[in-house]
């Protein structure tokens, strides 16, 4: 009688298993894989004959250092932190084909992709070009780390940061002084354009002007103390006001 509930009770427990929250089950029935990922909460399977595994499927973020050739051949060093999710509906699939555990599913999915993208992206622009335009090479990354993981459509990407550039000292000193020269040349275009337009403006004006509104705007302004007010077009002798 107590070697039979003992039976039961084992029975009984090695049925049920929870999967905890931010993570999904995957049932094997001898070795072959259940198509459904079990969702977080108690969960039922068959004693001694199921097995489960478990995948993390919260946000991860991943740093990864890698170094590149740019376009015009000079070697760039920088960091690649990448944020992703496995698909909830994708674990039963990772597992039969590529991972059997969380620790696999970077090196295996994410990492060949994500340098694949990097290196292709770096490869079409040159030292300069990256380093004055970091922010949108990081966007381009992040789209094409997206496209090359969608093709497996295993994971999610979150987001990508790209930080830490590291370039040779002398190219980095010729991208400050290109920097500083075009700052210079902008501020010179500028000047430019602003003497052009004051110019037109003063030729516009001169054209407007003739000795009867000079008159005027000289009598506008007239603060009667002056002691002589002009005459006008030269037919008009001076005023002389007060002693």
């Amino acid at each position: 009688m107590i070697v039979g509930v003992s039976i039961a009770a084992i029975v009984g427990f090695s049925s049920i298993f929870v999967v905890p929250a931010g993570e999904v089950g995957v049932v094997t029935t001898l070795g072959k894989v259940s198509k459904n990922p079990r969702l977080p909460g108690l969960n039922l399977k068959i004693p001694f004959v199921q097995s489960v595994h478990f995948f993390n499927i919260r946000t991860q973020v991943r740093p990864e250092n890698f170094s590149s050739l740019t376009k015009d051949l000079q070697v760039i060093e920088a960091t690649a932190t990448i944020k992703y999710a496995v698909k909830q509906s994708e674990a039963p699939r990772i597992y039969s084909t590529i991972a059997t555990g969380n620790a696999e599913i970077y090196e295996r999915i994410i990492q060949p992709s994500l340098l694949k993208a990097l290196k292709s992206v770096f490869s079409k622009y040159e030292l300069v070009t990256i380093a004055t335009d970091w922010n949108n090479i990081s966007q381009i990354v992040e789209t094409n780390a997206s496209a090359e993981l969608a093709k497996f459509d295993y994971v999610e990407v979150k987001g990508l940061d790209l930080t830490g550039l590291k370039i040779a000292e002398e190219y980095r000193s010729a991208i400050e002084q290109k920097q500083i020269a075009e700052q210079q040349l902008l501020k010179a275009q500028t000047e430019v354009k602003i003497a052009g337009q004051e110019a037109i403006k003063f030729e516009t004006l001169n054209r407007g002007l003739n000795d009867r509104v000079l008159y005027k705007l000289f009598l506008d302004k007239w603060d009667g103390k002056t002691q002589v007010v002009p005459g006008l077009n030269g037919r008009m002798p001076p005023v002389i006001v007060g002693q």
